[in-house]
């Protein structure tokens, strides 16, 4: 059975503490003239590229984005993506494992999460400015490697997850953030739970809410049901298998959960349109 392509971080040594798992790059010395070109595949680390200049295409999750000037692009472990990165683009991308972030922070865990929850940031110019001014900081940090780096770049990580977190929600107001706290840890389950649950009353379960409470939260937020965003996921997941794959969908129904194979086609094409492998066909 083959898998979606797994990256894992590139380090050449692995150090103590935070850095067990960690690593920024400039991207101007990483393209060195030529473009970046990368197929379908995931990460099992954060991947966040901060582009003060920047032009290309990025697609997340089977979203597309415009690589532009003044943007982030903020993928969580697990997001299926590929990229165009056009020589000449400036900035930083960098790659941390969840556990050198936050080994026993929950307030760290919180701030990630937030961040998280978008795949995308577009900045005005002067904020941005103020954005990549910490991360200049971060990477003269983590290349002089003085005493208590650790601390100083886990410190501008954090400012710039803060930054990150404003601009979602100045974008979003009116957000009750007992709501988008509840929403931001469902999503999070969504990701690594939904070949194991399915049910609306699952996940209250997990959030300590009722289901009527859950579909209050997801209505409020999104604009839908827990049971529609719950089926989202599922065609998500089963789209970056397909496409990213050589699996029979026999085998990725399998991986998904679904026993009956047959009722894993029907639901996948009342929500697509298509059959797996007529889907498979036209859009890899």
């Amino acid at each position: 059975m083959k898998n979606i392509p797994i990256r894992h971080i590139q380090v050449a040594q692995k150090e103590p503490d935070f850095f067990g798992g960690f690593s920024i790059r400039d991207v101007r010395t990483l393209l060195d003239g030529k473009d970046m070109v990368q197929e379908l595949h995931r990460h099992d680390f954060f991947y966040v590229l901060a582009l003060k200049k920047g032009a290309g295409r990025h697609e997340i999750d089977f979203t597309s984005y415009e690589v532009c000037d003044h943007s982030v692009a903020f993928m969580r472990p697990g997001q299926v993506h590929q990229l165009t990165l056009k020589a000449g683009a400036i900035g930083y991308l960098l790659a941390f494992e969840t556990g050198t972030y936050y080994p026993n922070d929950k307030g760290s865990k919180q701030l990630l999460r937030k961040a998280g929850i978008r795949n995308h940031y577009l900045f005005e110019a002067a904020r941005f400015k103020k954005l990549i001014a910490g991360l200049d900081h971060l990477f003269q940090e983590y290349t002089d490697k003085q005493e208590g780096y650790q601390k100083v770049i886990k410190a501008y990580l954090d400012i710039f997850l803060v930054e990150l977190v404003r601009q979602h929600r100045e974008s979003a107001p009116g957000v009750v953030s007992y709501a988008q706290e509840k929403l931001e840890e469902l999503l999070e389950l969504l990701e690594t739970d939904i070949s194991h649950h399915k049910e609306v009353s699952a996940y209250a379960a997990m959030l300590h809410l009722s289901p009527y409470q859950l579909n209050a939260i997801t209505k409020a937020m999104l604009g839908k049901t827990c049971s529609a965003l719950i089926h989202e996921y599922i065609i998500l997941e089963s789209k970056r298998l397909l496409l990213a794959t050589s699996n029979q969908v026999s085998q990725i129904a399998y991986q998904l959960g679904y026993e009956d194979v047959a009722y894993f086609i029907r639901f996948f094409k009342k929500h697509t349109g298509h059959s797996p492998e007529v889907f498979r066909q036209h859009f890899r």
